[in-house]
C-alpha cells in the first residue's frame, strides 16, 4: 500500500522525472560526441565507485522527496537542487569512463559550478521546507489543543469542565501573583435544582443547565471565564476584578437568571429560576487553584440567601 502510494505520488512529478531522464540521455550523448571511451585499463574504480555512488544517492534523496511530496515550489526547489548535484556526480562519473578533449568547456563548468550551484539551490529548498515544517506543526499544536479542548468540553452547556477550569485558574494565580492585579472567583449554583430534576425530570434539567448557562453568559464581559464546576454549580473566573466589582457583576447575574423564562417543553410553562453566587477575591493564603476554589464554594454555602432577601435584592 505505501509502495502504491509512493507511485502514485512519483507520477505527480512525471513531467520533472521526464525532464530528468531526457538531460541524462543528452548529457551521455554530449560526452560521447566531445571525447573518446577510455581503455578498460584507465578506468579508476575507485573513483567509479565513489562517484557513482554518491549520484546514485542523490538520486534516490531525489526520488524519496518527489515520492512523499505533492507538487508545489518547495518540492521544485529541493528536486532542481538534487538534480543539479546529481549530474555534477555523474559528469564526474562519465570522466572516468570518457576522455573528454580539453576544447570541452563544458565539462569544466559543469564538474566547477554545478555541484555549488547546486548545493545553494538545495539550501534555499530547505529553508522553504523549514518555514513549511513550521507551519504545519503549528497547525497541528492547535488542532492538538481544539482536541484537549474538546475533551475538556460539557456536552450539555457546551462549557469548560472543572479540569480545564482548574488549569485556567492556576495560570491565572501565577499570573496575577506577578502582576498584583486583583484577582475574583464566582462560584454559582441553581437553587433547588435537584427538586426540579425530580419533578421534571433529567432532559428538562438538563435544558435548564444550558439556558442558565447561556444566559450568564450574556451577562460576562470578554475576559471572564465561565465553566460548569460540579452538577449544578458554575465557577466564573474574574481577571483584574476587585471584591466590590465581582460582587456587582454577581448581583448582575442573579437579577438575569431570576428574569429568565425558561421554557417547560412539554407545557411551554414558564419556570422562573434563581441562583446563589459566592464572591471571593484571591489572596496569597490560597496558594493553589484547588484552595482558591473551596474557599469560595463555601462562600456560596455560608452566604446562600433565603427567599426574603432575594425578593428584597429583586425590589419586589
Amino acid at each position: 500500500m505505501r509502495a502504491f502510494h509512493t507511485f502514485e505520488t512519483l507520477a505527480l512529478h512525471s513531467k520533472k522525472l521526464a525532464v530528468i531522464g531526457g538531460m541524462m540521455l543528452l548529457l551521455l550523448l554530449l560526452n560521447l560526441a566531445s571525447g573518446e571511451v577510455k581503455h578498460w585499463g584507465e578506468i579508476d574504480w575507485v573513483d567509479v565507485i565513489g562517484e557513482g555512488g554518491s549520484a546514485i544517492a542523490v538520486a534516490v534523496w531525489m526520488l524519496l522527496i518527489l515520492g512523499s511530496r505533492p507538487t508545489g515550489r518547495v518540492s521544485n526547489l529541493l528536486s532542481i537542487g538534487l538534480a543539479i548535484m546529481f549530474f555534477a556526480l555523474l559528469q564526474d562519473s562519465l570522466d572516468e569512463f570518457i576522455r573528454i578533449t580539453d576544447h570541452a568547456m563544458w565539462d569544466s563548468w559543469l564538474e566547477s559550478f554545478a555541484m555549488p550551484s547546486g548545493i545553494l539551490v538545495l539550501t534555499y529548498g530547505l529553508y522553504h521546507w523549514h518555514q513549511e515544517q513550521l507551519i504545519i506543526s503549528r497547525q497541528l499544536r492547535n488542532k492538538e489543543r481544539i482536541i484537549r479542548e474538546h475533551e475538556s468540553i460539557d456536552q450539555i452547556t457546551q462549557l469548560a469542565k472543572a479540569d480545564y477550569l482548574k488549569r485556567v485558574l492556576a495560570h491565572a494565580i501565577k499570573d496575577h501573583q506577578r502582576s498584583k492585579r486583583p484577582l475574583s472567583l464566582l462560584i454559582i449554583d441553581i437553587k433547588d435544582f435537584m427538586a426540579f430534576n425530580q419533578t421534571h425530570g433529567m432532559r428538562e434539567a438538563n435544558l435548564l443547565l444550558d439556558a442558565i448557562a447561556q444566559q450568564i453568559t450574556l451577562n460576562i464581559r470578554k475576559a471572564d471565564l465561565l465553566c460548569r464546576y460540579a452538577g449544578d454549580r458554575f465557577a466564573l473566573i474574574l481577571p483584574n476584578t476587585c471584591q466590590a466589582e465581582a460582587e456587582r457583576l454577581g448581583a448582575e447575574i442573579i437579577l438575569s437568571v431570576a428574569h429568565l423564562h425558561f421554557k417547560h417543553s412539554q407545557s411551554d410553562d414558564s419556570l422562573l429560576q434563581q441562583v446563589n453566587i459566592g464572591t471571593l477575591q484571591w489572596h496569597p493564603e490560597l496558594k493553589t487553584a484547588e484552595s482558591f476554589l473551596l474557599a469560595a464554594n463555601r462562600v456560596l454555602n455560608a452566604n446562600k440567601p433565603d427567599s426574603a432577601n432575594l425578593r428584597q435584592l429583586l425590589g419586589n
